[in-house]
């Protein structure tokens, strides 16, 4: 019914029945994706942008949402791309960003146990050929490359608090007050990075390394 509603153009409609898919529990990166369409289509950019993070964040590897989800922030009247925050953590994020979590957990689980298995080669059977030492070596240095960017990825994907602008107005100011001075104005389809939260806001720390404290209620979580 959702997607018959996208099809006719009624996407305030098509807009309702994917929101009442996904509050009945049902986490689907093709709802998520479909619900950002009909939002994109309808004119609001900064659901557009939530919904196709969350759905990237379902299925990193999908390159349909990928491509809709960087076409979508060209959109913002704000730009804030240009400085990297941090370069190595920009590599590592660049590393495992069209991996799912779940992927990366068995290709370390997998290292795990052909270590194991050497292990008891050489120990248990008493085997102490070069080629056992060497291959016991790549198996742990395998193990804790997989296990460092496994780690990285749940800590980035589920403990880094991150959120789209969806409000039109959104001014960013120098504190926790309305009465502080406006550091900039910021604008749907932005995604900022939550540091810390006070009172009714939350100090936002934007992609070129700006940072301010907005209202709560101008931005949704991904």
């Amino acid at each position: 019914m959702a997607n018959r509603f996208y099809e006719d153009k009624d996407f305030a409609s098509a807009i309702r029945m994917y929101e009442s898919i996904l509050n009945r529990g049902v986490e689907s990166a093709d709802v998520h994706f479909n619900l950002a369409n009909a939002y994109f289509k309808s004119g609001d950019l900064g659901h557009a942008v939530l919904y196709y993070s969350k759905a990237r964040r379902l299925a990193p590897g999908d390159e349909d949402i990928a491509f809709n989800l960087e076409f979508a922030k060209q959109f913002s009247r704000v730009q804030m791309q240009g400085v990297q925050l941090n370069p190595i953590r920009s590599f590592f994020v660049d590393l495992v960003d069209t991996y799912e979590l779940q992927r990366l957990a068995w290709i370390a689980t997998a290292f795990f146990v052909l270590l194991l298995a050497t292990l008891t080669v050489r120990f248990g059977l008493g085997h102490n050929s070069s080629p056992v030492r060497v291959l016991m070596v790549i198996c742990a240095i395998l193990l804790l490359a997989a296990g460092s960017l496994t780690t990285f990825k749940y800590r980035y994907d589920y403990l880094t608090r991150r959120a789209v602008i969806i409000a039109d107005e959104s001014p960013v100011y120098t504190g926790a007050s309305e009465q502080s001075e406006i550091e900039l104005r910021g604008a749907p389809g932005l995604i900022v990075e939550i540091a810390s939260e006070s009172g009714d806001f939350l100090n936002v720390l934007f992609e070129n390394k700006r940072r301010g404290w907005i209202r709560k209620e101008l931005v949704a979580p991904i």
